[in-house]
């Protein structure tokens, strides 16, 4: 079908679901591509709202999805009496777990949900059946436990419908997103799909990451370097994998925006 401007009214369905905010370019007839965003652990979509108009990408509509769950407010320390107001906090994963070796929460607590909201219904149903796109016209860009679910998408479409079958609906969806970018987020195991003969993602990664990061590692490494065609490392000077706060922290990143909307 012909590719059209998505328009808020295509995305009202999902309300129920999936929170969403949309950051059109000045001119919405010049959108070219589509740059989604998933922020990190105990975030919501409004601050990558934010970022992505700041980053005032040329012809690029910019959708930051809030995560598909409430973060406890036990987790959160809060008092009582905020604990009960709407929460602003939000994660990805399918259960909030500790990790049996560090304690901490699990980096992998599945993303089936996610998966299901994010690519059956945002991404499949809307963008590319509903509008026209195709999966090669989208960037994804997460920081966090989003990253992770950024990279873990990238991951499960190479094996197309086969891999991701949310509904059952028998459409033809691309195996290859126009890129992804990761801040501290590994890719999920559980989010590479288990066929011993499978092809890597095609999708073009960077992953960004402090100099002592400890999501970030060499062996989260060579699990990408084995399951992507394409990764890029940028470590930051900084220790930790917080978000790039100056010119030198974001320059690789805009760079490698630059290179894949020049892309096809």
């Amino acid at each position: 079908m012909p590719t059209r401007i998505p328009e808020q009214e295509d995305f009202d369905h999902l309300s129920s679901s999936l929170h969403i905010s949309l950051i059109f370019p000045e001119v919405p007839e010049t959108t070219t591509a589509i740059l989604i965003l998933f922020h990190g652990l105990g975030d919501s979509e409004t601050p990558f709202a934010t970022f992505a108009k700041n980053l005032n990408l040329p012809g690029v509509l910019a959708i930051s999805v809030r995560g598909v769950s409430p973060l406890p407010p036990s987790l959160l320390g809060l008092p009582d009496s905020e604990a009960a107001r709407p929460t602003n906090h939000f994660h990805w994963g399918d259960d909030l777990t500790l990790s049996s070796s560090t304690g901490d929460l699990d980096l992998d607590p599945g993303f089936s949900k996610a998966e299901q909201l994010v690519w059956g219904k945002l991404i499949r149903d809307t963008l590319v059946e509903k509008c026209g796109w195709e999966t090669n016209d989208i960037l994804l860009f997460g920081f966090g436990q989003g990253g992770s679910l950024a990279l873990g998408l990238s991951s499960r479409i190479r094996q197309g419908e086969k891999v991701i079958d949310v509904t059952e609906r028998n459409i033809s969806t691309g195996s290859i997103f126009k890129g992804v970018v990761t801040i501290g987020g590994p890719l999920p195991a559980s989010m590479i799909p288990s066929l011993s003969a499978r092809e890597k993602s095609r999708t073009p990664a960077l992953v960004c990451h402090g100099r002592s990061s400890e999501s970030i590692d060499e062996d989260a490494m060579d699990v990408l370097k084995k399951e992507f065609v394409d990764v890029r490392e940028v470590k930051w000077k900084k220790h930790d994998d917080g978000m790039p706060k100056n010119k030198d922290e974001m320059l690789p990143i805009m760079q490698f925006f630059a290179e894949r909307l020049r892309g096809w």
